[in-house]
């Protein structure tokens, strides 16, 4: 059984993109510190932009961690806005460091 599908955004295509962020956490002496240091940012971001966001890589390191976050839009334009603002609201967020940040992005017509 196939689905019907409704082409999305102006001229059909999905916009989409994946964002690591590398972390460094200079307070954190323990795991548990630094998962209280990132919790405000990834519930931060899952609930202020509705986005998949995971912790992806440095699982057992004190100081240093990576998050995952995926964006889907349909334009360019709204998916380059979020992405800046969650580029802004990483930035801000207290207790962390932004070591590097890397987007990979998906551009795929239907």
């Amino acid at each position: 059984m196939r689905l019907a599908t409704r082409p999305r955004g102006k001229n059909g295509r999905v916009h989409a993109a994946a964002v690591c962020y590398e972390l460094h956490v200079p307070e954190s002496r323990s795991l548990k510190q630094k998962r209280a240091a990132l919790r405000p940012i990834v519930d931060g971001l899952r609930h202020r932009f509705r986005l998949s966001v995971a912790e992806v890589d440095h699982h057992d390191t004190w100081q240093r961690a990576a998050i995952g976050v995926a964006v889907v839009s349909g334009t360019d334009r709204h998916l380059q806005e979020v992405l800046d603002s969650v580029d802004r609201f990483v930035a801000g967020a207290a207790d962390v460091e932004v070591i590097d940040a890397e987007t990979t992005y998906l551009d795929g017509a239907r």
